[in-house]
């Protein structure tokens, strides 16, 4: 007799247990220091930036574009497997209470991110409409709510193939959300409220008439659910070897005059190889465009000269730590082995690429500050990235690499 009670708590207890292992590789890293050393240095900036805020500061407005973010991207974590467009498509009735538990984790999760973030936007709130942390709780339950009506809608589009139907809904939804947001931290009257609650519940009707006879789209399902569990992998897979972890290949034709000049040559076989997997495998370009991005914007709102050089140098070693696992990508592939080069090739190119990604992050960072006039602190973060970066390469990285 098929339990879809039972289904459910077995696939939820499994990830559970299977995210509780990997979280336990991630928080015994050292990285976590670093990632906490960030959060304070970010929070004392932000709250300093704070004081110099003024009354006629569009708050209300930054926390609705913010919130709306958050409450428009609304998943619904259904832990299927890609055996099950096979096995349970033919039960999709009687899944009914199986579905409805994965809202309703889906909503314990996204709800704790939102109240991490309101905790993050309310001090904001607080300074400039000087109304104080009264109304917290009644922000954060309104929030809440219209977060359920998030992940309602959110399963709705999940029976149409359409992806215009898709994007088009994200974008009503953000606006609605946005719109109702900054009414809400506006303190608007009670009856805009109730009349946007209205066309909520008006928005959700329509769809669910319209999908009512309609079919799940498996396929979608599964392949969403693959993919944010890939990216927790990605993320695992930086402290431990994560058996599961598919790459992901794109072509990137327009890189490749950046390896076009590395010569066909047996001790350049390795740096070619090594280079091709960076700018088109799983996220390391992605990785290293992010990093340099957050730290570059970071850098150039950072007016403390020390700061400023030890942000840099935070996010030299977040950029490098993180492509550390580069040197085993190809490590179960055979044909590798079949190469007729000298094994000392391949460590030399790996830390020839590896101090080439991370000075051209130091270069970029160093260019931010010269923009903004500071050449001394220019010059200073250029010069202790550049020693950073050789001691992380040629000292730090050889015991953690594996030969």
């Amino acid at each position: 007799m098929f339990d879809e009670n039972k289904l459910w708590r077995e696939r939820a207890a499994h990830r559970l247990k299977e995210l509780g292992v990997y979280l336990r590789y991630i928080f015994n890293g050292h990285l976590v220091i670093v990632i906490l050393f960030l959060i304070g240095m970010a929070a004392f900036y932000y709250q300093n930036w704070i004081k110099t805020l003024s009354m006629d500061f569009p708050a209300e407005v930054i926390i609705a574009a913010v919130m709306g973010l958050f409450l428009t991207y609304s998943p619904v974590y259904n832990f299927l497997l890609e055996a099950d467009q096979v096995f349970l498509l033919p039960l999709e009735n009687r899944l009914k209470s199986y579905f409805q538990k994965s809202g309703v984790i889906s909503l314990v999760f996204q709800g704790y991110i939102l109240l991490m973030v309101l905790a993050v936007l309310m001090p904001m709130y607080a300074h400039v409409s000087g109304n104080g942390f009264q109304a917290f709780f009644i922000f954060l339950i309104f929030l809440l709510v219209l977060k359920a009506w998030n992940l309602g809608v959110s399963w709705r589009m999940q029976y149409f193939v359409q992806s215009s139907v898709s994007i088009s809904d994200m974008l009503v939804r953000f606006c609605l959300n946005a719109v109702f947001t900054f009414l809400l931290f506006k303190q608007a009257n009670i009856l805009f409220l109730f009349l946007f609650a209205v066309i909520f519940a008006l928005y959700y009707r329509a769809f669910y008439i319209r999908t009512k006879k309609m079919g799940l789209k498996w396929d979608l399902l599964i392949g969403q659910e693959e993919k944010r569990i890939a990216s927790f992998y990605r993320l695992a897979n930086l402290f431990t070897d994560v058996p599961k972890l598919k790459d992901t290949v794109k072509r990137r034709k327009w890189l490749d005059w950046l390896i076009n000049h590395i010569p066909f040559s047996q001790d350049k076989t390795y740096l070619y190889l090594f280079s091709r997997t960076f700018l088109r495998s799983s996220d390391y370009l992605g990785l290293f465009i992010r990093l340099t991005v957050i730290g570059g914007v970071a850098l150039y709102f950072i007016s403390f000269g020390i700061g400023q050089v030890v942000w840099s140098l935070l996010f030299l070693y977040l950029t490098g730590f993180q492509l550390l696992p580069l040197w085993n990508h190809h490590q179960n592939k055979l044909w590798v082995d079949l190469y007729p080069v000298a094994p000392r090739y391949k460590k030399t190119a790996f830390h020839s690429l590896l101090i080439i990604i991370m000075l051209t992050q130091a270069i970029l960072f160093s260019l931010i500050i010269l923009l903004k006039g500071e050449w001394m602190i220019s010059l200073y973060v250029i010069l202790s990235s550049s020693v950073f970066s050789y001691l992380f390469v040629y000292v730090y990285s050889k015991n953690r690499i594996k030969v």
